[in-house]
């Protein structure tokens, strides 16, 4: 017996184990990601024209794709379809069993249908393929059997072939599901490819979310949201204390007119603090940092975080084309908006 420490949420909690009982469990997870990712790269070689033959029917219909499945290739369905309409694919989900109970109404005429199952040979897909081939939908599947009478009916066939399950007793959908997962993500990223889906057009997919954020929250959108601090060249360092603390940024612009010549940030002021009893006499131009670090409004809010780790600082100045003083972009913002790295 042995004693370890564990930490939960920051915190160490001592727990008796025998070292063979860890060492056991980390054995059985090596060999379950060892047998999921050996079964995806046997995927490699069932790749051929089919695949190339799906996808480019997909693409030339410009029509929506509805994923079908039933138990756990049910659930890798939906998440399908999710990868497909974040990525320019329009997708629905449309569960095998509720199908013939009325669902099937939502299949439209040039739907691709995309059925997943791993046998192909269920009773439930059984009675629903029929129905599925009543129409003109192109119907393509995704099965580790292309034999079975999924395989035989559809009009493409992805073979996601797996030797056996990572469950010891070769049951649980496991390893099937994760090469379901992954011709699924082959699928949506070929598709994406081929429609030449870039990062403007995924933003417009992602509005609210941190990835979104990244490719379209600009230096301005953050500046709109601020204060906008200065101070002119001969202002008494007075009136920089209060400006920087009313204004809440930590930091004021310094102005010879409309000029930008440099800023004041709180260091500079604690820095000021340490060297000076008197500071009546002291004007802006005294203390501030000459040649500030600034980022042009039109960037990327995720530049402006670039370059603040880059610069080990927390504001940068925000300027025009011409050079203009615009205002403040904090780290504080940044983080608050998502933008992390």
């Amino acid at each position: 017996m042995t004693q370890k420490y564990i930490c939960f949420f920051g915190h160490p909690t001592k727990i008796n184990a025998k070292l063979s009982d860890f060492q056991a469990i980390l054995n059985s997870a090596r060999r379950t990601l060892e047998l999921e990712s050996h079964a995806l790269l046997g995927l490699i070689p069932l790749l051929g024209d089919e695949f190339a033959l799906a996808v480019q029917h997909i693409h030339r219909s410009k029509s929506r794709v509805v994923v079908t499945g039933i138990g756990k290739s049910a659930v890798i369905g939906n998440k399908i379809v999710a990868t497909m309409n974040s990525t320019g694919t329009p997708a629905l989900f449309m569960h095998a069993a509720d199908a013939i109970h009325g669902d099937l109404g939502s299949i439209q005429d040039g739907d691709s249908i995309i059925c997943i199952s791993k046998s192909g040979d269920t009773p439930e897909i059984k009675v629903l393929v029929p129905l599925l081939k009543r129409g003109e939908n192109k119907l393509i599947a995704i099965t580790g059997n292309p034999d079975s009478f999924l395989g035989q009916q559809a009009d493409f066939v992805l073979n996601t072939y797996v030797p056996k399950e990572a469950c010891p007793n070769n049951l649980a959908p496991t390893t099937s599901t994760t090469a379901q997962l992954a011709m699924g993500d082959a699928l949506a990223v070929c598709l994406l490819e081929q429609k030449g889906f870039n990062s403007e057009d995924f933003a417009k997919f992602h509005p609210g979310g941190a990835l979104g954020k990244k490719l379209y929250l600009s230096v301005k959108d953050i500046t709109a949201q601020n204060q906008r601090p200065e101070v002119q060249i001969h202002s008494k360092v007075k009136d920089a204390i209060v400006e920087i603390s009313q204004k809440m940024l930590g930091v004021t612009a310094v102005m010879d007119g409309d000029q930008l010549v440099g800023v004041i940030t709180d260091g500079d002021i604690r820095r000021m603090l340490a060297v000076h009893d008197n500071i009546g006499g002291l004007t802006a131009q005294d203390i501030m940092s000459k040649n500030p670090k600034t980022i042009d409004v039109e960037y990327l809010a995720v530049d402006a975080m670039s370059l603040m780790q880059a610069n080990s600082i927390t504001q940068l100045i925000a300027v025009d084309k011409s050079g203009s003083y615009q205002g403040i972009v904090h780290l504080h913002n940044l983080i608050q908006e998502g933008i992390t790295s």
